[in-house]
């Protein structure tokens, strides 16, 4: 996939999916889903990076 289509995906996560870290969650309490959605964010923020 293309440098420039991570980065698209990456400004939509942004926008539309929940930031845990400024909720100050918890990851030994998170739930199956929540850490679902950080690893999902943190595939595709390292892909747009990298």
């Amino acid at each position: 996939m293309s440098h420039a289509f991570f980065k698209v995906l990456a400004k939509c996560n942004k926008l539309l999916l929940p930031s845990y870290t400024k909720r100050q969650l918890d990851l030994s309490k998170a739930t199956k889903f929540q850490l679902a959605i950080i690893g999902w964010r943190y595939y595709v923020t390292t892909k747009a990076l990298g």
